[in-house]
């Protein structure tokens, strides 16, 4: 007897795992990284984004209710990798003027992380025909997309500047 064969579904339901891991482990990355940032506008950026992230979990579960699974992680190398680089930042640059710099660019990276996996879930949820996911998912996209904007935009108009002035 041969295994079953994957299908579209599984993947969904594999990478909605997945990224609701990487939820669930950026809901406790962010505390830390807003108790680290030294500029006041950071951290309201990391406090902000930590609310929407808890309403993201909240989107994810209701997908998986949409497919008839349980809301259940499952391991994301990726997410452990980007978050493990953030806390080695917070370390070696604790105090130091460039601090906010890292944590904007790891920030990013998390963002550019769940950009993608949220972008790919909304193509493979309009696929499946899954109409109600695909709002959940765009909704959660959209705010992905604009907190990265956001980091960028603080980036520019005074982290990165302050970070090389120190020089």
């Amino acid at each position: 007897m041969s295994a079953k064969e994957k299908t579209l579904d599984d993947l969904f339901e594999d990478t909605l795992k997945d990224i609701y891991y990487a939820e669930n482990k950026i809901l406790k990355a962010l505390p830390k990284m807003a108790k680290a940032a030294q500029s006041d506008e950071l951290k309201a950026a990391f406090e902000k984004h930590l609310k929407e992230t808890a309403g993201h979990v909240s989107r994810l579960e209701k997908v998986f209710r949409l497919i008839d699974a349980a809301p259940r992680g499952q391991k994301c190398e990726a997410i452990e990798g980007i978050i493990e680089e953030g806390s080695e930042i917070m370390k070696e640059f604790r105090g130091e003027p460039a601090l906010d710099a890292g944590l904007v660019s790891a920030a990013q990276a998390v963002e550019h992380y769940e950009i993608a996996r949220y972008g790919t879930l909304k193509r493979w949820a309009e696929l499946l025909g899954l109409d109600e996911a695909i709002g959940l998912l765009d909704e959660t996209l959209e705010q992905e997309k604009h907190t990265d904007l956001a980091l960028t935009e603080l980036a520019d108009s005074m982290i990165n500047e302050q970070a090389q002035a120190a020089a």
